[in-house]
């Protein structure tokens, strides 16, 4: 129409976002659509990581280790498996220092008296820097447990002879393999073969619960 002016091209073109100014709903939406997995993932592997690492930190609970220094440096001396040694402390006495038993086996890992002795006599301890008359001291009750472990070791051809000796006695032991018995088939006593099946269960499981060893994380 005549008098009109004439749009300008430019009066219909969108306005170029100036910098840093608020995004729009649809970018915002794509924004978070692109953080959600990230989170996710990250919830996803915190929840794993609870999840893998409850059993080991309820079996410690159930299984404890004390004394964890003096038991590897025992360990190491006389060539046992230092999670072997906590099996049989928890087995022998629940950890209890002071424990004695009827016939007379003290602390830890109810070392008997002669037991200690003999270790003497045979040279595995050093009796001035472990007196046996001091059984109740646990450094000393390990040293004297840990020692007797490994004299069975060398004297017995598996874990399970050993279990049932440090028990019922190597010569009980040698006597029914003498005969021709297997062990754990051929134990005769029960007390001794319950014993046996406690000291595996808790062996397997300090292993299962101290992967790294009993210092370690």
């Amino acid at each position: 129409m005549a008098g009109r002016r004439p749009t300008p091209r430019h009066a219909t073109r969108r306005p170029t976002p100036r910098s840093g100014a608020a995004p729009r709903g649809g970018e915002r939406f794509a924004r978070w659509y692109r953080v959600v997995p990230v989170v996710v993932l990250v919830m996803v592997l915190a929840v794993v990581a609870v999840v893998v690492a409850l059993p080991t930190s309820l079996g410690r609970a159930l299984h404890p280790v004390r004394h964890a220094d003096q038991i590897e440096a025992s360990c190491e001396r006389h060539g046992v498996d230092p999670l072997l040694a906590c099996a049989v402390i928890e087995c022998e006495s629940g950890w209890d220092e002071g424990a004695v038993s009827p016939v007379g086996a003290v602390g830890l890992m109810q070392v008997m008296p002669d037991t200690a002795r003999s270790l003497v006599s045979l040279g595995l301890v050093d009796d001035d820097a472990y007196d046996p008359d001091d059984l109740a001291d646990p450094a000393t009750n390990i040293e004297y447990g840990c020692a007797y472990l490994g004299y069975l070791q060398e004297h017995l051809s598996g874990l399970e002879e050993v279990i049932a000796a440090y028990n019922a006695g190597i010569g009980a032991v040698q006597g029914w393999i003498s005969e021709g018995g297997t062990i754990p088939e051929d134990v005769e006593y029960a007390e001794t073969r319950a014993y046996l099946d406690r000291v595996l269960a808790a062996y397997e499981a300090y292993q299962d619960s101290y992967p790294n060893g009993i210092t370690g994380t």
